[in-house]
């Protein structure tokens, strides 16, 4: 079985997990987590390098004894040490460290003192009574560690990040409407524009004698109120998704939204940075001594710190406070700075919207350009287009080009590469179009070496100018196909090919770290809706907070030129 880089990572924060229950020592375990984090984002992969018999280059935080462990993870899937952890600890107990109020002290006693080594048996403990006798317990603690555990089992969807929109901005503003509301933003996962949200995490300034909580709870799609205190509150909405809410003054508002934005890694790095300064960071503030400094803006904050302000997207401990100090923060991609969209279907094929509808909504969402690239022949359960059906095609739009005005349409394709590699449809119609897009939509499970190749190989077709959803994942639902990543991505950069960033919800895909990768290679992103329907362009702002999670910035976006320099971009290396 091949072992991946996101395989090595899980495990040594396994092991960090498991040290810590031991009451390890700290810096062992923040040493394990960090190896964790190093791993799951490093550009290369592990296993395949060592399998070549090359060794791990020289890596911060990386010493001799983790490049071992490292080395040991990558050819068998685990360690000595972490099978010796495991060995002397309950299966599910590293679950218990993720419930709030259960630290490694009183997890410890948990599993001492009444056995209970899971969730499970936690929610069965806490309801027959058996935690309140426990030392440093309680009665009240009991309940509200039934009441996390239950939550907890209760809240394990996630929701899409689209879907999480849905919820939370309604609520929002209902949130606005409080009498004594300041202002309303919604924090956490949601904020960082994460794939996926847990819950919502929404932060309300107000003066006091506000009414921010009683119209929390409130809220119409509330079926359960799990807490309600004078400045915090957690519900549990009808759709299952929970939302958590703190109020507190503006004056401290920064402070807060830094705070309740994250992510923990970030967040912990930054408090680090403070204390180097003699400073303390928390959610009331920043503090010298008993002396508040900062905190009614996020920007106070950091500059207290002597940083500039870093978007939300970046906050994810992954070089963005070393670039900030260095002043060499990315100029993050902004909506607004989309021209066009390279991958728009049309009743044609699997669409619901002619190509006229579909140029006209474009035009309305104020794009300048915009690719019709229905589906090619094999995908027979969309009534793909074969070589005949396609020419008429072109026809047609270059007709309805001519008519149009404030917006351009372009002839595409979104054509399938099969298992060989080779194209769905002849070169002799391909080469009539302005953009080809090839994707793969069959055989997700080949070999990590024949998907490769395949992928390899249509790359190398000069025609091919787009790879529609590079990794073939939908979230949740299917995971990406097995390939190395790095070796497509440097294929497009030898062959002029731009990478797609697929702002469709379900996809997002580009992942955050393979838009870093294109960047890093020097690989043109291209950020489309994938649009189905002539509302289809809103996903756009998806897919942008993707990319601004991968660190892209203008430049690195093909679809932020205007068209004549994406017109020399797909016609570059045509033969």
């Amino acid at each position: 079985m091949a072992v991946h880089n996101a395989d090595i990572a899980a495990a040594l924060d396994q092991i960090a997990d498991l040290l810590e229950l031991q009451n390890a020592n700290p810096f062992r375990v923040r040493a394990y987590r960090n190896a964790a984090r190093i791993a799951g984002g490093l550009r290369f992969d592990i296993a395949a390098r060592l399998a070549r018999g090359l060794e791990l280059p020289k890596i911060p935080g990386i010493g001799a004894d983790l490049a071992g462990k490292i080395r040991e993870l990558a050819a068998r899937g685990s360690c000595e040490l972490l099978d010796r952890l495991k060995a002397g600890a309950p299966a599910g107990i590293t679950d218990l460290l993720r419930l709030p109020g259960l630290g490694p002290k009183r997890v410890r006693a948990l599993h001492q003192e009444l056995g209970i080594g899971s969730l499970a048996a936690l929610q069965r403990a806490a309801r027959d009574g058996r935690l309140r006798a426990l030392p440093g317990f309680g009665e009240k603690t009991e309940q509200r560690l039934l009441a996390a555990v239950s939550a907890h089992l209760s809240k394990a969807r996630r929701f899409k990040l689209a879907l999480a929109a849905q919820y939370a901005e309604p609520y929002a503003a209902w949130l606005r409407k409080a009498p004594g509301a300041r202002e309303v933003v919604v924090a956490g996962s949601y904020r960082r524009m994460k794939e996926t949200v847990g819950d919502l995490d929404f932060l309300v300034s107000a003066q006091p004698r506000n009414r921010v909580i009683e119209r929390f709870t409130a809220y119409a799609e509330v079926r359960e109120v799990l807490a309600s205190g004078a400045t915090k509150a957690s519900v549990r909405l009808a759709s299952g998704i929970q939302a958590d809410l703190r109020v507190v003054p503006p004056g401290s508002l920064g402070a807060a939204l830094h705070y309740f934005t994250g992510s923990k890694a970030h967040n912990i790095a930054l408090r680090r940075s403070a204390r180097e300064r003699g400073l303390k960071v928390n959610e009331y503030g920043l503090f010298r001594g008993a002396q508040r400094i900062a905190g009614d803006t996020e920007a106070s904050v950091y500059a207290a710190l002597e940083l500039p302000w870093i978007p939300p997207e970046l906050r994810e401990d992954q070089g963005e406070i070393e670039a900030a100090r260095r002043g060499a923060l990315p100029h993050l991609i902004e909506l607004g700075d989309l021209r066009g969209d390279l991958h728009v279907h049309t009743r044609a094929t699997d669409g619901r919207n002619t190509a006229r509808e579909m140029a006209l909504a474009a035009r309305a969402r104020g794009l300048q350009y915009v690719a019709i690239t229905d589906h090619s022949q094999r995908q027979t359960l969309v009534h793909g287009l074969d070589a005949v059906r396609l020419a008429k095609q072109i026809d047609e739009i270059e007709r309805l080009d001519r008519e149009l005005q404030g917006i351009t349409l372009l002839t595409g394709v979104e054509v399938d590469i099969l298992e060989d590699g080779s194209l769905d449809l002849p070169d002799s119609i391909l080469s009539r179009l302005d953009v080809v897009v090839a994707a793969v939509h069959s055989r997700f499970n080949l070999p990590r070496a024949r998907q490769t190749e395949r992928i390899l190989r249509a790359l190398d077709h000069p025609l091919v100018r787009l790879l529609a959803h590079p990794s073939g994942r939908l979230i949740d639902e299917r995971d990406p196909y097995d390939v190395d990543m790095q070796a497509v991505i440097r294929k497009a950069r030898a062959r002029g090919v731009c990478l797609e960033l697929n702002a469709q919800p379900d996809r997002l895909d580009l992942s955050d770290v393979h838009c870093r990768m294109a960047k890093d290679e020097g690989v043109l992103v291209c950020i489309n809706s994938d649009a189905h329907a002539a509302d289809g362009f809103e996903v756009l702002a998806c897919g942008v907070g993707q990319a601004r999670r991968g660190w892209l910035e203008r430049g690195d976006v093909l679809n932020a030129r205007p068209l004549s320099g994406l017109r020399r971009l797909l016609n570059r290396g045509r033969s």
